[in-house]
């Protein structure tokens, strides 16, 4: 998907992925992340939220919960991370990683929320009074206020499969009436998902009905007399949509796929650059086709072709064949016999958390002193 945006923009990456192959510094299914243009990509985002009042949170579940990431995010700037469930919520406390937004798309279960809110996230998302009530217990005997946000769902709205959950927004009043009187709670936000999605028509962004939905819940709060604060807008956050979701009153954005320049929109166009790209070998040859590695493809990443070869002068673009949705991605097939060995590097959306994946961090690429700065696992956990 976005290989051919990697080979124009970020050459310099798909080249020293393929040297670290050869060289034996990094094995088959390994993300690569460049630093160097993750950083650029940090700074176009965070000057574009500045400039129309956005504040940001972080979504690293796409590069494995990466913690080194996410304090150089936190450098920049950013508002702390979003844990889209409670292990990264979990994960990201224990390593005193600040955390921005808990429960982005997976509530927090009733034996962690001890542990989350005791890490003092800014706010926590539900999608019930029920688990409104249980944080408020908790924070009570804390002595403490937890900002909680409402998921608001309205006519039309769209919901993806496995992630059907939220307030319905005829209900909104009666609910968040309700609310106000729990202890421990303060009703202080409003979200949904997705708020925008790229049109591959128009080759641009639009918002969706759910980031309609969100302010004019935002009115109804506010006119109840919440102390409405946030107006969380995310998916496809990047320099081209912040504008958007600023002009809609939007307030937070959670940009995780435009830090690594891996929207749709990327293909083509935005300042943000490629910064990742996915590693195997070729493994062996059968029926005239080679077989590289796999471990680290994404049903919904669009994967379509490979760079092969052994430097990036000689190698051949080809097709990939990943395997059908019932088998597990033990290999991936490449469109035609390869040598045994040889490099191979796809570039392609994925989300390296649900993979098994290594994560290589590489440093200095695009100031001629390249070196691997450290390798996780899909996780965020430190190997090396």
């Amino acid at each position: 998907m976005f290989l051919r945006a990697v080979l124009e923009k970020n050459p310099a990456l798909l080249e020293y992925a393929m040297f670290s192959q050869q060289k034996g510094r990094l094995l088959p299914d390994t993300y690569v992340i460049d630093l160097d243009a993750l950083s650029k990509n940090i700074r176009e985002i965070k000057a574009a939220a500045d400039t129309h009042g956005i504040r940001l949170y972080y979504m690293l579940k796409q590069a494995g919960r990466n913690p080194a990431i996410a304090r150089m995010l936190e450098e920049s700037g950013f508002d702390g991370a979003v844990a889209v469930d409670y292990k990264e919520a979990l994960f990201y406390a224990r390593q005193g990683i600040r955390l921005g937004h808990a429960g982005h798309l997976v509530q927090m279960p009733d034996a962690a929320l001890e542990r989350v809110l005791d890490a003092k996230p800014e706010i926590v998302t539900v999608y019930s009074i029920e688990k409104a009530g249980q944080i408020g217990a908790v924070a009570s005997s804390r002595n403490r206020v937890q900002d909680i946000m409402l998921r608001v769902v309205g006519d039309g709205d769209i919901q993806y499969s496995g992630q059907e959950a939220g307030v319905s927004f005829s209900d909104l009043p009666e609910i968040a009436g309700r609310i106000a009187g729990l202890p421990g709670v303060r009703l202080s936000g409003v979200c949904a998902f997705p708020c925008v999605l790229f049109n591959e028509e128009t080759g641009d962004f639009e918002l969706t009905p759910n980031a309609h939905t969100v302010f004019k819940a935002g009115e109804i709060l506010r006119d109840m007399g919440f102390p409405i604060t946030q107006l969380n807008m995310p998916s496809c956050g990047c320099a081209r949509t912040i504008p958007m979701i600023a002009a809609q009153g939007g307030t937070h954005m959670e940009p995780g796929h435009g830090l690594l320049g891996s929207t749709p929109y990327h293909r083509a166009g935005g300042p943000e650059i490629p910064a990742m790209v996915y590693l195997s070998e070729v493994s062996h040859n059968y029926a005239g086709k080679g077989y590289c590695y796999g471990g680290g493809y994404y049903r919904r990443g669009n994967l379509s072709g490979a760079l092969v070869g052994r430097d990036i002068n000689s190698a051949r673009i080809m097709e990939v064949s990943p395997p059908d949705n019932d088998s597990i991605d033990y290999h991936l097939k490449l469109s035609q016999s390869c040598r045994v060995g040889d490099a191979v590097v796809m570039a392609f959306r994925t989300q390296v958390f649900v993979t098994r994946s290594f994560v290589a961090l590489v440093d200095g690429l695009h100031g001629g002193v390249p070196r691997i700065a450290g390798l996780y696992d899909a996780q965020g956990e430190k190997l090396l």
